[in-house]
């Protein structure tokens, strides 16, 4: 167990006196550490930091992150924090608010971390925080690259390329994290998708940094990609009908197959 009980009772509970009574309170539950709870973000970025280091060893490497602005509360060894849209584990506290994190090559391989310096840094949602932006779980399905930012109006549009793997699971008007940032989609199609960003934003994050040919990390919706997890067991049995000599009924496009699982 990761804490011992306390008072009486607990005590009682722990030791086994009263096993099967019902005057007994319910032992405590356990609770794992920190590092090993799942996290969740918003894509509503706190500020900006940088990478002041990263020590390879072998594939792996250790990060020094420091933060430019204060935590409104310190944080706490094991906890996560996204870093451009990749969860980390808090793994050493330095002072001024920087901290140490692990990142495996996985990770290093998957997402810009190796090369960025700036990056956007988020603490993880608690039960009690506003849901603000969407669900963003930190974990980077795959990079794209930036094709061109044009102002319009007092806000900036963003047009990017995604791989096929994650370009499928962007809608108009869906989500989208773009190096840890909740963004709405304003068109897809054709391996890439347009965003607008607000003048709040481009000073708050990285975004106002990118130009055409950088590299960003991409989440898509968590929604889209369980739901996407889940379509290939239908479209088995289409197959399986069709085998029968039902006539196969004609694909539907990703926007259409998604109402039809929501309803």
């Amino acid at each position: 167990m990761h804490g011992r009980a306390a008072g009486p009772a607990a005590a009682a509970v722990a030791e086994g006196v009263c096993a099967g009574s019902l005057a007994c309170p319910p032992a405590p539950l356990d609770r794992p550490p920190p590092a090993e709870r799942i996290a969740m973000f918003t894509g509503l970025v706190h500020g900006t930091g940088r990478i002041a280091s990263l020590r390879r060893a072998g594939p792996d490497a250790t990060l020094t992150l420091a933060p430019g602005f204060a935590w409104e509360s310190p944080l706490i060894l094991g906890e996560s924090v996204c870093v451009s849209g990749v969860c980390l584990t808090v793994t050493r506290l330095l002072d001024g608010g920087s901290f140490e994190a692990f990142a495996s090559a996985e990770t290093l391989s998957r997402s810009t971390l190796a090369t960025a310096r700036r990056v956007n840094l988020e603490r993880a949602l608690r039960l009690s925080d506003r849901l603000g932006g969407h669900l963003v779980s930190g974990h980077v399905d795959g990079l794209g690259e930036t094709l061109s930012a044009a102002r319009d109006g007092r806000s900036v549009r963003l047009s990017f390329r995604a791989p096929a793997g994650i370009a499928r699971l962007i809608i108009p008007k869906g989500s989208v994290c773009v190096d840890g940032v909740s963004l709405t989609v304003n068109a897809a199609g054709s391996g890439a998708f347009d965003v607008n960003v607000i003048p709040q934003t481009l000073t708050a994050t990285t975004l106002g940094d990118l130009h055409p040919g950088d590299v960003v990390n991409l989440e898509a919706d968590l929604v889209a990609r369980y739901v996407e997890a889940l379509l290939p067991g239908r479209e088995a049995e289409a197959s399986r009908q069709a085998g029968d000599g039902a006539a196969p009924e004609p694909a539907a496009p990703p926007e259409a197959k998604l109402l039809a699982f929501l309803e």
